[in-house]
């Protein structure tokens, strides 16, 4: 997806300036030719890329989807290729992977590792945040109202009609038919319009959606760091943000350990800005009224049951 919006402009403010300072990040260290040569030949905006090249996490399987890649076998290389040349016309750089050459997969796959480092790295945290609080909100719904409310709250251009989820598409109709399979749901931060499937139907059902780019910005002379320490008042923003966060994600937005940004929760617990409740293997934690009002500095209406001269 990211490689869709370098070659396009457009989608806002956040993807602009990622779209500046990733080309300018790529040319410094000589990435940008071959990023222009070899991946982005491979993703078109077209009505189809190599579904490779979005690896899929196997539950009992876990690997970095940067070896996963890697680890692609030559003959489904060939294949899909094969399928893209179809929709696009590809480079002669591309001759020996289109051929399944081992050397050239595993060429593909540093080359994309080098990508990854080198234009998501600047960018991370405030991806880091967009991707948490989707992740967030979905979970809250999926925890307190079902599966069915949170299908319904998916995407603005997602429909649940039970038992059908109907979403606009780039190509036209498209049907996923899980069989009794889980449907993986991936929010993105680059995915700008409609969602995006894999096209073999044989895969494991996966669905990307755009999720909202929302980047929390304190306000001029913000004291919250001052009060409550820069890492505490960046995970109070960010559970306020969401209107609910798991520990790992908490972790995750602010760049911090697991067990660090569970300190810091615990700590925001005890002063009352937080609850958190564990449901199953996770702890939620949403902000409290308190914890907003001091977000946006207002004064805690009185008869609220707290001590006027604390």
């Amino acid at each position: 997806m990211s490689l869709h919006v370098l070659q396009r402009p457009g989608g806002g403010a956040d993807l602009a300036d990622w779209r500046r300072r990733a080309r300018a990040d790529l040319a410094e260290t000589g990435l940008l030719t071959p990023v222009r040569r070899t991946l982005v030949p491979l993703v078109p905006i077209k009505a189809y890329f190599p579904d490779f090249l979005t690896p899929h996490q196997a539950p009992t399987r876990p690997q970095n989807p940067i070896d996963e890649l890697a680890d692609t076998p030559p003959l489904r290389v060939r294949r899909e290729v094969d399928q893209l040349r179809r929709h696009a016309a590809l480079p002669a750089t591309l001759d020996d992977l289109a051929r399944g050459n081992q050397r050239a997969i595993t060429g593909l796959s540093d080359l994309a590792a080098r990508y990854c480092r080198t234009a998501f790295a600047p960018h991370r945290t405030r991806m880091e945040h967009a991707l948490g609080h989707e992740r967030a909100r979905l979970t809250r719904l999926l925890t307190d109202h079902g599966v069915e409310a949170m299908l319904a709250a998916l995407s603005p251009r997602t429909r649940w009609r039970p038992p059908i989820l109907e979403t606009d598409y780039a190509i036209g109709r498209y049907e996923i038919h899980l069989r009794g399979r889980g449907l993986t749901l991936i929010p993105s931060y680059f995915c700008r319009y409609t969602p995006v499937a894999l096209a073999d139907p044989s895969l494991p059902p996966v669905l990307i959606f755009p999720a909202p780019r929302r980047t929390p910005v304190p306000g001029p002379g913000d004291a919250l760091p001052n009060l409550l320490g820069t890492t505490r008042a960046r995970i109070l923003r960010c559970i306020g943000a969401a209107t609910g966060c798991t520990t790992s994600e908490l972790a995750r937005q602010t760049g911090t350990s697991l067990s660090s940004a569970s300190a810091h929760a615990q700590v925001l617990q005890r002063a009352g800005l937080i609850i958190s409740v564990r449901h199953t293997n996770m702890v939620i934690h949403r902000i409290t009224h308190l914890g907003t009002d001091l977000i946006r500095h207002r004064t805690p209406p009185s008869g609220n049951g707290l001590d006027p001269d604390i």
